[in-house]
This record gives C-alpha cells, structure tokens and sequence, in this order.
C-alpha cells in the first residue's frame, strides 16, 4: 500500500514538474515571440527621406538587419497565401471569373518587381507620412509580388486536378462550399503548396536587394536589412561584408527551413493521396519535440481542435451567394455578353495605353524595346529548355527518395534564395578577364533564382504521386524510356507546367537584375528588355519605364498562351483520363 501511494505521488509529480524538453520548447517559444514584437515595434518608428539611418557595413548590425527581413519574408508570405486562397479559389470555381482572373495573374506575374516599385514607393511614404511604415509596405509590397503569384498557380491547378470520385464522396456527405475548401480542397493541394510557399520564400531572398534598397529616378529609400547591406557592400566593393552577408543569409534559411517549413512538409505527409502508405514519412524535430513536452503538447492539441471546428463549420450561408449573383436568362447568352463586356474592358485599356504611348514613345522606341524584347526572349527559351534538362530528373530521384529530400531541401532552398547580385564581383571579374560577350555571359544569372521552381515542382508532383501506381510499374517491370513516357511524366507533367510557368515569369523579372551589372563604378551592359527598363528606372523616365514593362507583360502573356497554357490543358486531359 505505501509502494503503491509511493508510486502515484511519484507519477503525479512528475506530471506537473517541467521536463527540458518543455523548458526547450518554452524558451524557444518566448524567443521567437520576443523577437517578432521587437522587429513589429521598429517597424513603427518616424522616417524622413531626407534624413534616412546610415547602413552599417559592421557584422555586429547584421543580426538586427537579418531580423528586419525575417519580419518582411514573412508579412509577405502570410499576405501571399491569403491571397492565394481568395484567387484561386474563385477562379477555379468559377468559368467566368477565370476567363478574366488567370490572363490578369500572367500579367502581374510577368511586371518586374522594380515596375511595382516605380508606382507604388511614393503611394506607400504618401499613405504613411512621416512613419517607415510606408517605406515597409513598399518592401513588403514588393515581397509580394516575387511570392503570390507562384502560389496562387499551384492552388488553383490543384483545385483544378481533384479526382472525381473525392469531389463526390464530399458531396454525397452534403458538406457545405466551406467544408469542402477546408476538409477536402485545401488538404489536397497542401502538400504541393507548402513546396511552393518554400520556393516563393526563396524567390522573395532573390529580389530582397531591391525590395529594401530602393531607387527611382531622384528617390532613394533604404531600409535596414540583409538586402540593403548586400547593396551597400556591392557599392563599397567590400568583398569581406558580402561573404557575411553569406552567412547571415544562410542562418536565416536555415531557422525558416528547421521552425517552419520542415515541420508543415511533415505535417502535409497525413493529406497524401493514395491507397498505399509512403515507404518513409517525412519528419520534424520540432513537431516530435512538442509532442513529447507536458505543457505545450495540450496546448497545441486545443488549438487544433479549434481549427478543426471552424473547419467543419457549414456556413450555409456562402453556398447562397452564387444563387444571389446567378443572373437569369439562357447561360449562352450571358456566356457572351460577358466575354463581350471583358473584351470591350480590354480594348478601352489598350486605347487609353496607345493614346498614353502616342505622346510620350516614338516609333524607333517601339521598335528598339521590341528588338530588346526579342532578345530577352531569346534567352529565356533557352535556360528554360537547359533548366528542364537537367532539373527535372533530379527532382524525380529526389522525390522518390524522401531521405534525399530532407537532405536536399535545405540546400536547394539556400541556392534559390541566393542573390544574383552576390554574383556580381565573378561575373565581373570572369567577364572583364576572359573579354567575354556580356550578352551571353551574363545570361546564366537569369536563371540562378528561378530555375529551382521547377525542381520544387518536380519534387512535389512526386511527392504526391500515388505509391500504389508505382508498385504497379514496378510489378508489370515497366523501365528505361517507357517508364518516363508512361508513368512518370504523365503524372508530373501538370506541376512541371507549373514551375515552369513560373520559371519563366521568375526570368523575365530577374533579367532586370542580371541583364545590367553593377560592381562599384564598373558596369557591364547585356542588353535586352531587362536592361532597358532598369536603365530606364534609374533615369526615372516613368513613360519608356510603363513602355518596358507593357512590351515585357505582351511577351510573358503570349509565352503562356501559346505554350505552357496548352501542355498543361494537354497534361490535365491526360491525368484525367488515366
């Protein structure tokens, strides 16, 4: 009898006593807690252009710097997958909505990062006076626009590519539109969204050095961060900075992969679709370290049970806004006499966009940005086709081996968010050494932030391709060439089309970077649209800057058109039918 009530005061004691997992996970908790308020309060401070903070080249501001662009990657993000949420969800489900929503998403996609810059600076500082919040909605802003669209495709295709027989099982429960978004919509796109929110993560790294350090015409805003400092030691050429800023860079990658990505790619490992379990599951030390603690284990468990609550929500209610908005009269006729009212939208836009043009560009700029436009093109086409070559096998041997990818996440994440401009001082150097063409050798930097979209992709098509179709090849001995030809292409096809849609888009943005280097006062010139409207950015010409960035977004949208929008309608036809 005292054994036993031994035993229990023993148990119960340490029930309530905190283990050092607990003590971890609270002290980690607080830390993080502690270090986005501090970053949110400086984020309110009084700014003037006249009288900006001196960027400091010494290691001991990085810290603060990185902690500042932590806040900005992240309000970005978060806006991004609101966004993509509300997007795609209503040009998925709606057929009129789409014929309007995903030819405005190619041409937003297809504005480079310093277009948005060149508009929306002097709205934010005029919105905020007096308040760097102004100047940091710009930078954010400017985030956005490298992150949202690349998630915003991958969820309206997922939406598009639900199987059938899910989408009836869901409405044979008679789940309400919200229970179906968040029980069956959501959790089937998930696993190929949060690759994707890793990729527009990196993608927002690529263009931080021009989200943070800004210059239009006369207007120069900076604000503290690791990209302001990467600029500011690229003007100083100080080599010894930019190797910090390496590592700041790679510290900060790493805390986003460990506290935030690995644990949702393990989390999204439970909405696989297949009949077969997976041979490895992907894990996380954080996720197992909260499960294992005595006071954050409950504590994470209600705020689920919340989650899920609000999920298996009806709201009945939103199934009656379609009823409210559904015209009446024959579907053919109001078929047509909305694609009527789009293209009579578009075409006042294009009159009022020549009528703006007329005045302000002659013929021989037409002519020339044209000629740049082609150019650029030209090179697009190519590193894309490279690109494919030689990522999309990668990819598929990383996906099939989920060991390799835990491996391999981190490190294609740290090469994605790897600045063209800290490129710079080799390229320069290898460029003037060699007497090398700047037109063709500065190309390769193009690509370096935007091929590894269609890796991600890869890796996530993979990831969610069923286990029991492979078993199945592997049983009938499918190999070599036929393997590629009938399993596995057909199935990764629609996400390749994905990352390489946003491949592209990611390297008509990033030629405005690469196409124009600086390395203090030696500047190389590779021509092409890129570097037309960052030279016209610069000068602060606002009409042959709007001309640029038209001509850009007529290519980028004929290059969808005409290419990737019909090998992805191909690629759904074909993963329907199989």
């Amino acid at each position: 009898m005292h054994q036993n009530l031994t035993l229990i005061v023993r148990d119960g004691w340490n029930q309530r006593v905190p283990g050092w997992r607990d003590l971890f996970a609270i002290l980690l908790v607080l830390t993080v807690v502690i270090l986005l308020g501090s970053g949110a309060r400086q984020m309110l401070q009084p700014f003037a252009v006249a009288h900006q903070p001196e960027i400091s080249l010494s290691v001991s501001a990085l810290p603060n710097y990185a902690l500042r662009t932590i806040m900005r990657m992240l309000a970005a993000l978060l806006a991004s997958l609101l966004f993509t949420f509300l997007y795609a969800t209503l040009a998925a489900k709606s057929r009129r909505a789409e014929m309007v929503l995903i030819p405005i998403l190619d041409v937003l996609q297809s504005v480079p990062v310093l277009g948005y810059l060149s508009f929306t600076t002097v709205f934010f500082i005029a919105l905020f006076p007096g308040n760097v919040m102004g100047p940091e909605l710009a930078a954010i802003f400017a985030i956005f626009t490298s992150q949202a669209w690349n998630m915003t495709f991958s969820f309206y295709e997922s939406l598009r590519m639900i199987p059938n027989d899910l989408d009836e099982a869901s409405r044979s429960f008679r789940f309400s539109g919200w229970q179906r978004f968040w029980r069956l919509e959501v959790p089937f796109a998930m696993p190929g969204l949060i690759w994707n929110m890793m990729m527009s993560m990196s993608g927002g790294w690529f263009f931080v050095v021009a989200s943070e350090a800004i210059t239009v015409g006369t207007l120069q805003v900076t604000l503290p961060g690791i990209g302001s400092y990467v600029a500011t030691a690229i003007a100083h050429r100080d080599l010894q900075a930019i190797g910090w800023a390496i590592v700041a860079m790679s510290i900060t990658i790493l805390m986003y992969d460990q506290l935030l990505f690995r644990p949702l790619v393990a989390w999204a490992e439970k909405f696989r679709f297949e009949q077969t379990s997976a041979q490895v599951n992907a894990k996380s030390w954080l996720i197992s370290l909260i499960r294992s603690t005595r006071f954050l284990h409950p504590l994470a468990a209600h705020f689920t049970h919340a989650l899920q609550r609000v999920g298996r929500a009806r709201l009945s209610w939103i199934d009656n806004i379609p009823a409210l908005t559904r015209p009446t009269g024959s579907r053919h006729i109001i078929d047509r006499l909305w694609l009527t009212s789009v293209l009579l939208g578009l075409a006042y836009g294009l009159w009022l966009l020549l009528h703006y043009f007329k005045n302000e560009v002659s013929m021989n700029d037409l002519l020339v940005v044209f000629q740049a436009g082609l150019l650029t093109l030209t090179r697009v086409v190519i590193l894309i086709i490279i690109a494919s070559l030689i990522w999309v096998p990668i990819g598929v041997a990383v996906g099939l081996r989920p060991r390799w990818a835990q491996i391999v996440q981190p490190f294609a994440q740290f090469l994605a968010a790897f600045p063209a401009n800290l490129m710079f001082p080799i390229a320069v150097f290898l460029i003037l050494h060699y007497d090398a063409n700047p037109r063709i050798w500065l190309s390769p930097l193009m690509i370096l932030g935007t091929q590894w979209y269609i890796l991600f992709n890869v890796i996530a098509g993979v990831s969610t391709f069923p286990n029991d179709l492979l078993e199945s090849a592997r049983s009938f001995r499918i190999k070599g060439w036929r393997w590629w030809r009938d399993v596995m292409l057909p199935g990764i096809l629609p996400y390749y089309v994905t990352g390489a849609i946003t491949a592209s888009g990611g390297a008509w943005n990033a030629s405005i970077v690469s196409e124009v280097v600086n390395w203090g006062p030696t500047r190389l010139n590779g021509s092409g649209l890129g570097a037309y409207i960052a030279n016209m950015t610069e000068t602060g010409n606002y009409p042959h800057i709007a001309l640029g960035i038209t001509l850009m977004s007529l290519f980028v949208i004929a290059m969808n058109r005409l290419l990737w929008r019909p090998l992805y309608a191909f690629a759904e036809r074909r993963t329907k039918l199989d």
